[in-house]
């Protein structure tokens, strides 16, 4: 069964979360991941969620999401990322 990862993004340093996204980026290729938002235009529809960046990833299966999440490239992404953002991310898993 598909999965998704979606993340929410608050950038606070943008020349520091390049770094972030280098890293980021090279995980979702060894992993395999489609990338379908990233970083588009928001329009709040209902509700007071109001992201500034929205990420949407994915996975052929919720095991191979979390493999990402933990892989040794992404955990590099996310030390780069550490000063650069504030990240709100979840997986879910999709319907057949």
């Amino acid at each position: 069964m598909s999965a998704y990862i979606i993340a929410d993004v608050q950038v606070t340093d943008p020349q520091q979360y390049e770094e972030y996204k280098r890293w980021s980026t090279q995980a979702i290729e060894e992993h395999g991941a489609e990338v379908l938002v990233r970083g588009g235009a928001v329009t709040v529809l209902e509700g007071d969620w109001h992201p500034t960046r929205v990420v949407v990833l994915r996975f052929p299966s919720v095991a191979a999401a979390r493999a990402f999440h933990d892989s040794p490239t992404y955990r590099r992404a996310r030390q780069a990322r550490a000063h650069a953002a504030i990240m709100r991310m979840i997986v879910v898993e999709g319907v057949a």
